[in-house]
């Protein structure tokens, strides 16, 4: 019961100052009277926030304003509100585009590149080939020139001697058996030639000539019975050139010589 009574009077006083304030404002904010002369202007009704001091009542009340109050204050808020959503949705749909432009050009970029590395992967890969062909042609060009420059170069690999008694030129049983021992093993053969050289007693000319004719014995029994090239037999009548001490008299020497080319395979 106390409550209500205490409420009631303090309701009753807060209208009491509501209405003392208000005529206050009214007093104070009255036009001042007519002097008479023309071209006097009214006054105007001012909102509550439109002037400079608001009166106390204004204060108190102005909280119940109406609803077309608050809209007409509330709407310019919500249409920037509004405006400010359009701006940030068109930003963010920009920011989406500008993104998924950068996404694209960032995969086109990234499948170049990767299409270059094979590339470049592919030409270091045949350049690699290319250098280890080489260095096989090198290596080949160094052996080719090798063995090209042993095609002339001839190495004694067995010699055997011939005798003969003065004035005669036939093979004996004896040479012929020293020259199958030397001849059989060069069938199908290359790379060698043989030198017969014939040796005579005498002096001149004569001495010259039946050398010759001693050599043309071995000449012909390798062709004949073997199948030597001619080529391959390179025949020297030396007379009665001198020699070493050792190996004086009617004689031939044959020495089979063959190439470095022909040792070396």
């Amino acid at each position: 019961m106390k409550n209500r009574i205490f409420m009631s009077l303090l309701l009753s006083a807060g209208l009491a100052l509501a209405a003392f304030g208000q005529q206050t404002s009214s007093t104070s904010g009255a036009p001042p009277a007519a002097t008479g002369r023309v071209g006097s202007q009214p006054a105007s009704n001012q909102d509550f926030w439109d002037g400079d001091q608001p009166s106390l009542g204004a204060l108190i009340f102005h909280p119940f304003a109406t609803k077309e109050y608050v809209r007409r204050h509330v709407q310019p808020i919500r249409d920037r509100v509004n405006e400010l959503d359009e701006i940030t949705a068109a930003n963010g749909k920009m920011i989406k585009d500008v993104d998924g432009r950068a996404q694209h050009g960032i995969q086109l970029v990234s499948d170049k590149a990767n299409l270059a590395d094979g590339h470049a992967s592919d030409a270091a890969n045949k350049a690699q080939m290319a250098q280890q062909t080489a260095s096989a042609l090198v290596t080949r060009l160094a052996a080719d020139e090798t063995k090209v420059g042993n095609i002339d170069q001839y190495k004694s690999d067995a010699q055997t001697e011939i005798r003969f008694r003065p004035g005669q030129t036939v093979l004996s049983k004896e040479a012929k058996g020293a020259l199958d021992e030397m001849a059989g093993q060069l069938k199908n053969q290359h790379g060698y030639i043989i030198e017969v050289q014939g040796f005579s007693s005498g002096h001149g000319q004569a001495a010259i000539a039946n050398s010759r004719k001693m050599a043309d014995s071995v000449l012909r029994y390798l062709v004949l019975n073997y199948e030597i090239p001619a080529y391959r037999i390179y025949v020297i009548g030396m007379g009665n050139a001198p020699v070493a001490q050792d190996a004086k008299g009617t004689r031939v020497e044959v020495s089979l010589l063959k190439c470095d080319l022909a040792m070396s395979q």
